[in-house]
Formats: C-alpha cells, sequence, structure tokens
C-alpha cells in the first residue's frame, strides 16, 4: 500500500469466499480497509470493530463453505452480529467456548473433500468437541501451544494457494 497512513493485518481480514469482512484493531485502520475494497472491486467489503484481542481472526475464522467459525465471548458475538448485519449472504454458524479456537483453516482439498485444521484438544477440550460435531469433514488437529505465546495463531503460520489437480 502507498498510503503511509493505512494499515492492514491479514489477521483482521476474513474472506468468505463470496466477501471479505475486516476487523478495524489495532493493526488496522479504515484506509487498509478501503484499499482492500479498491483492490477486490468484485467482492463487497465490510469493517467490524475489534473491540477486545489482537484481531478479528483471533475469534472467528471460515470452517466451510458458509459456515463462520465464531467464539462464544460477548465481544465475538458482537462481531457477528455486525457482520451478520452488514451482509446480504446468510451464514451459518459454529459456536465455540473458546475465542481463540475460532481461528482455524477450511481447505476444500481434491479427492478428500472438506477438511478444517483446528486447535487441539490438549489446548481447547470442550471447543473440540464441537468440532468433532461436524460431519463429512476430514478434522485434523493441530497444536499451536508455541505459537500463542507469542499471539501467533494457525493462520498466521498459514499460506493457502488454489493449485489445479492434474486430471
Amino acid at each position: 500500500m502507498t498510503d503511509e497512513t493505512a494499515t492492514l493485518d491479514g489477521g483482521d481480514v476474513l474472506f468468505t469466499g463470496t466477501e471479505f469482512f475486516v476487523g478495524l484493531s489495532k493493526r488496522t485502520n479504515q484506509r487498509g480497509a478501503e484499499i482492500l475494497a479498491d483492490t477486490f472491486k468484485d467482492y463487497a467489503v465490510s469493517t467490524v470493530p475489534v473491540a477486545h484481542g489482537l484481531h478479528l481472526k483471533g475469534f472467528c475464522g471460515m470452517a466451510g463453505p458458509g459456515l463462520i467459525a465464531i467464539g462464544s465471548s460477548e465481544s465475538a458475538q458482537r462481531a457477528l452480529k455486525t457482520m451478520q448485519q452488514m451482509s446480504d449472504h446468510k451464514y451459518d454458524k459454529l459456536t465455540l467456548p473458546d475465542d481463540a479456537a475460532a481461528n482455524c483453516i477450511y481447505m476444500n482439498v481434491s479427492g478428500k473433500g472438506h477438511v478444517l485444521l483446528h486447535s487441539t484438544a490438549e489446548e481447547f477440550p470442550e471447543s473440540a468437541k464441537v468440532f468433532e460435531k461436524l460431519k463429512d469433514y476430514v478434522l485434523i488437529p493441530v497444536s499451536n501451544k508455541e505459537c500463542a505465546k507469542v499471539d501467533g495463531s494457525l493462520t498466521c503460520l498459514s499460506v493457502l494457494f488454489n493449485k489445479q489437480a492434474k486430471v
């Protein structure tokens, strides 16, 4: 971004597949969200105030097509309500007891289908039980204990790309 006043942290950007939600936090401002909207003109971009926590994906993530994983704290639920009000799309929600557990990674993998990387039962036992209720998913628990010590999360440690399968 060439505007030096703009800030945009990847942890504040949630892409649902149809639109972007951008958390306005200590690391992301309105100008950063505007530049994202200018860059991706084919998608709606809505801003969500992040009152508590480091950034938006500290309490939410995409757990599947049209499925938002969301923490159960008051601030997480308030953010979800804002997202629902701002959007023309209807999303299902997967409410987790632990905000940090909502930071998960969904992938649609050729030959495997729905794959979800999520925090382990050792880290968040009650949230792991919620993930285990998802049907037709390959669930892969991934420990984030060490990275969490420096505010890292699963999505912070990931670079996803779309590679076409060779048939």
